[in-house]
């Protein structure tokens, strides 16, 4: 856990938000900032900075970030399409250094997202 960390402090409970699913390794919630009609975070509990800080270690909790982000977007209904992104660094788009999933839909998403 990082003490300065936003992800660490709603995982800690110092922070209220409303969870959508939780378990022993992972929260999801929805994005207070969204992108998209539905824009949903997916979380490890396990302070991790980004992609690039992943270990040997972590290859099961990223299959279930994504596992279970798959599972949401089912759940809140994007049937017809949506995308999982994950940022990695400022020049990407990261602004919370804790490894975290997007889950975004609910319209067209172009391409290019960039």
């Amino acid at each position: 856990m990082s003490q300065e960390c936003v992800f660490c402090k709603i995982i800690a409970g110092d922070i209220p938000a409303t969870l959508l699913y939780e378990d022993e390794d992972v929260l999801a919630f929805n994005d207070i900032s969204p992108q998209a009609p539905t824009h949903l975070l997916v979380i490890p509990r396990k302070h991790i900075a980004g992609p690039a800080a992943l270990t040997d270690a972590d290859q099961s909790l990223i299959g279930k970030l994504i596992k279970k982000g798959t599972e949401l977007a089912a759940e809140v209904g994007l049937d017809d399409g949506y995308r999982l992104v994950m940022n990695n660094g400022e020049k990407a788009g990261q602004t919370v250094f804790h490894l975290h999933l997007h889950v975004l839909g609910g319209r067209v998403l172009t391409w290019p997202p960039g």
